[in-house]
């Protein structure tokens, strides 16, 4: 399996995973359901996030991820399935309030845009209950701990990930 991702850092961070952990994290996703894929990881701040969240899906402000799969058609042999945008500090804050570990939720979130880009959604009951399902599969499969599951910020079990 060939898994090519360009990470564009828009807004840097030291919370910002490496181009690996983004690699191995959407290969994970990308699982057997593709052989070879081709995306983008960009990393935002909150104006972009927010703009882009707007134009794309006329809600306000900024949102943790984003993804824009590919509109290719299928005749044309092409591995790109699309580009993710996470906004950095929606991140972080989100981690920091759910308790969870950072690279725990950027895992999550390079997951979650990652099966967006496959073509599953959440705009059903029964649809985000399979997707949430996957995502936790996923992440068990890294070592990550369910994202669903509600942490006690002060809990040691929310310093790191399960491995």
């Amino acid at each position: 399996m060939t898994v090519t991702v360009e990470v564009q850092l828009a807004d840097p961070g030291e919370s910002v995973p490496t181009r690996q952990q983004f690699v191995a994290w959407a290969r994970a996703a990308l699982g057997d359901l593709r052989e070879d894929a081709e995306l983008s990881i960009r990393v935002v701040g909150e104006t972009e996030s927010g703009d882009l969240n707007q134009r794309f899906r006329g809600k306000q402000g900024p949102t943790n991820v984003l993804s824009f799969p590919a509109e290719i058609p299928a005749e044309v042999p092409v591995d790109l399935i699309g580009d993710i945008v996470i906004c950095r500090s929606v991140v972080e804050r989100e981690a920091a309030e759910q308790g969870k570990p950072v690279e725990s939720h950027w895992a999550h979130m390079v997951v979650h845009g990652t099966l967006h880009l496959l073509g599953h959604d959440h705009n059903t009951t029964d649809d985000a209950k399979a997707m949430e399902n996957l995502e936790v599969q996923i992440l068990r499969r890294l070592g990550y701990a369910d994202p669903y599951v509600a942490v006690d910020p002060g809990s040691t079990s929310a310093q790191a990930p399960v491995r």
